[in-house]
């Protein structure tokens, strides 16, 4: 044995073993973080409704993903959490809400979303009661388009 560890290759190839057989055990684990599932919400916005896909999900991280289908104006989409029923957030007098209101808690907001377009945007939720709506008031001479007065809202719940 002594002259088979003498040619410098065999040396080397026997420690290697010896030294495998001595590490005992595995390497260890590297840690890893889980990713948080995220659930998708697909929602149409249109003359005049907020369509979501679904009208709840559970807390965590949720996608919302507007599309306009128009058929001619740009919306933006907005999430406020609110105990009050979606026709009945406060308003500005020109029809539109008023996100400042302190009933309203503003969660996340995706501005001017053209026709054919669609946005996306990644919020954590917690339970409760929400509201979806577009804010956009559009005038043309003396009259105002409100596209929440006109029904653009719809309730979302997280569970």
């Amino acid at each position: 044995m002594l002259r088979i560890l003498r040619s410098p290759a065999l040396a080397t190839i026997a420690c290697l073993l010896f030294v495998s057989a001595c590490g005992g055990g595995s390497k260890p684990k590297a840690h890893t973080t889980p990713t948080p599932k995220r659930t998708i919400v697909n929602v149409t916005l249109q003359e005049y409704a907020v369509l979501a896909q679904r009208a709840s999900a559970p807390a965590g991280l949720i996608s919302f993903q507007p599309k306009n289908i128009g058929p001619q104006l740009t919306h933006q989409f907005v999430i406020v959490k609110t105990s009050l029923a979606p026709d009945k957030l406060p308003k500005k007098a020109n029809g539109s809400v008023d996100e400042t209101n302190k009933a309203l808690t503003a969660v996340g907001k995706i501005e001017k979303i053209p026709v054919g377009s669609t946005a996306a945007q990644t919020f954590t939720l917690t339970p409760g009661r929400y509201v979806l709506f577009c804010n956009l008031v559009l005038k043309s001479g003396s009259t105002t388009l409100a596209h929440y007065k006109l029904g653009m809202r719809t309730s979302f719940t997280v569970t």
